[in-house]
């Protein structure tokens, strides 16, 4: 066992908590391309946006200059549900592994949704009460969004309406039910409810659905009723100001620590969960202040920042979405149906892609049979079983660690532990009995996807 003398486990006190949250963009000098409108390809309204998204996450959406917004002392109260979460040293892995390097993991499993999502989620459904909404709709791929935003409707007496991928709906029945449990009306998408999903239903007969189908549904429902809105729980820049609360807190353990990590790793689905931890190292790294490596993990069966195209593209399938420019494997994407149901998005965030296309990060992809080894092996040492998604990320710290034992350096290294995986046994089962296996888009189906992209 290593005797270095830090805990296990470095909490903040509910003092050191963070009162407000880091905009990344304020420090970047080359800001994120503009949302567009794609009737006129001119930069989208306040008033526009204002028709689909609740007034006040609107401004956050669009302001880039403020580097520090306060967080409304009712969010702050719920916080203190579950917050501050753990920053816990992996000392078994690292003896496991045999590498000098050192290895954090900030953990966002210590809440009834398993994830980092109820972060965002109680703020959103907080500025929805606000304003007064009867309810709101999303879209949910592994369950965790939908599950943190039920929630999050129950504790504010919100209707809360869900649009599930399909193939997540079938493999993932007790997190759907956790959203029943807090009130939430659940739909596996695509769905015959609304006109964009019987359209992609007529197109991909049979078809396993995608993120990208489930926000189409999701916007249509809150526009067509009365006192709804619609919320998301990843890729726009509001929802990576939520979650820089991660980052935010892991900065201020590691300072109390007097430690700094050399690499930051994060899952990389639509960027809640990495934007949100990378947020203060990258602002530090813009300021010239510190230098981090930073690594986004992606699925290779779903490989938007490695092999997708830097280009403005709908944030949807159905087309009802604004134009984001980012990295994209074009909204006619349909993932294969691979067990990190988080990741399964045609797209990413446009800081991140911004980020991601000044090379102030790097991106790696690997395969899910890959990632479920590291999960396991995760698992039997630290004692947490993980979330597929997170795991994408625990590959990458392993492979890391690895590499600091082949060259003999003893890096920090940090990654994020998005959430528990207790609700995704099926996929666990998958791998255990070898019928798991991996996909790759082939380059012909990503050319006949990118030749789709609107023409900008």
């Amino acid at each position: 066992m290593n005797n270095d003398s830090i805990p296990y486990k470095t909490y903040l006190t509910e003092a050191e908590v963070p009162t407000a949250w880091y905009n990344l963009r304020a420090d970047m000098q080359k800001k994120p391309a503009p949302l567009l409108n794609p009737g006129t390809l001119q930069p989208v309204t306040a008033e526009e946006l204002e028709h689909v998204f609740c007034t006040e996450l609107v401004k956050q959406e669009l302001d880039d200059t403020t580097p520090f917004i306060p967080i409304p002392d009712e969010v702050q109260k719920f916080y203190r549900m579950f917050r501050p979460s753990p920053l816990i040293r992996a000392y078994f892995l690292e003896r496991a592994l045999g590498t000098p390097a050192k290895i954090y993991y900030k953990f966002e499993g210590n809440n009834t949704s398993g994830s980092h999502k109820l972060n965002s989620a109680v703020a959103q459904a907080y500025y929805a009460k606000a304003q007064g909404l009867k309810g709101v709709t999303t879209e949910t791929g592994a369950g965790q969004w939908g599950t943190a935003l039920s929630m999050a409707c129950a504790f504010f007496g919100l209707d809360c309406q869900v649009y599930m991928v399909k193939c997540s709906y079938e493999q993932k029945p007790f997190r759907r039910e956790v959203m029943r449990t807090y009130g939430a009306n659940v739909t596996p998408s695509p769905s015959m409810k609304t006109n964009v999903g019987r359209a992609i239903n007529a197109a991909h007969p049979g078809t396993t659905g995608s993120l990208g189908c489930a926000i189409s549904e999701a916007v249509e429902a809150a526009v067509s009723q009365e006192g709804y809105r619609y919320v998301l729980g990843s890729v726009l820049a509001q929802v990576l100001l939520h979650q820089s609360i991660i980052g935010l807190e892991a900065k201020a353990a590691f300072d109390k620590l007097g430690v700094k990590p050399d690499v930051i790793i994060g899952c990389a689905g639509g960027g809640s969960n990495l934007g949100g931890l990378i947020a203060p190292f990258m602002g530090e790294k813009l300021r010239g202040e510190a230098d981090y490596r930073i690594i986004a993990v992606e699925p290779a069966s779903c490989p938007s920042f490695t092999r997708g195209r830097y280009a403005y593209d709908f944030c949807d399938t159905g087309k009802v979405c604004p134009l984001q420019k980012m990295y994209t494997l074009g909204h006619d994407f349909i993932p294969s149906a691979s067990h990190a149901g988080g990741l399964r998005y045609h797209g990413m965030s446009a800081t991140l892609s911004e980020l991601y296309d000044q090379k102030m990060m790097e991106a790696r992809a690997v395969e899910q049979t890959s990632v479920f080894a590291a999960a396991e092996q995760f698992a039997r040492v630290e004692g947490i079983l993980p979330a597929p998604e997170s795991s994408h990320a625990i590959r990458a710290a392993i492979d890391e660690a690895l590499r600091c034992k082949a060259e003999g350096k003893e890096e920090t290294i940090l990654f994020g532990l998005t959430g528990t995986g207790y609700f995704d046994m099926v996929a666990y089962e998958k791998f255990n009995d070898g019928s798991m296996c991996d996909y790759l888009p082939t380059d012909a189906d990503l050319a006949a996807s990118f030749a789709k992209l609107p023409k900008v």
